[in-house]
């Protein structure tokens, strides 16, 4: 296969590679209607901060008090975990404090694109 006919494939598969995994940029724009309740630091708002968030265990920031509800749980944040609380918390934690869902699957994809990005929070 010559040179430009693989380029030219692999530019062809790039938006469905990219859609797969969410586009962190859109996330980011997305996550603005998250900010009223939570900050993309350790800083502690309505919910819990959201840095390290991916990876972490549920209901496990320090200073943040969960509902009982998801502190008797025992997520682990990852990409299926944060497709199903994302799309109807309720559903997934009974009595979780967490009232508001992403609807629409690919804006959840692009959310969690978005929170994979945020690093731990920064030690002091």
């Amino acid at each position: 296969m010559s040179r430009f006919a693989l380029l030219a494939l692999s530019l062809a598969l790039l938006p469905a590679a990219a859609h797969a995994d969410g586009d962190a940029a859109l996330g980011r724009t997305l996550f603005s209607r998250c900010a009223a309740c939570h900050a993309v630091t350790a800083q502690n708002k309505v919910g819990p901060g959201l840095a390290g968030v991916f990876g972490r265990k549920a209901a496990s920031v320090d200073g943040f008090r969960y509902s009982k509800a998801l502190s008797a749980t025992d997520i682990v944040w990852d990409d299926a975990t944060l497709e199903r609380f994302l799309a109807g918390p309720a559903k997934m934690v009974p009595g979780t404090s967490m009232a508001v869902s992403v609807p629409k699957p690919d804006d959840r994809t692009n959310l969690i694109a978005y929170l994979k990005t945020l690093g731990a929070p920064a030690t002091p």
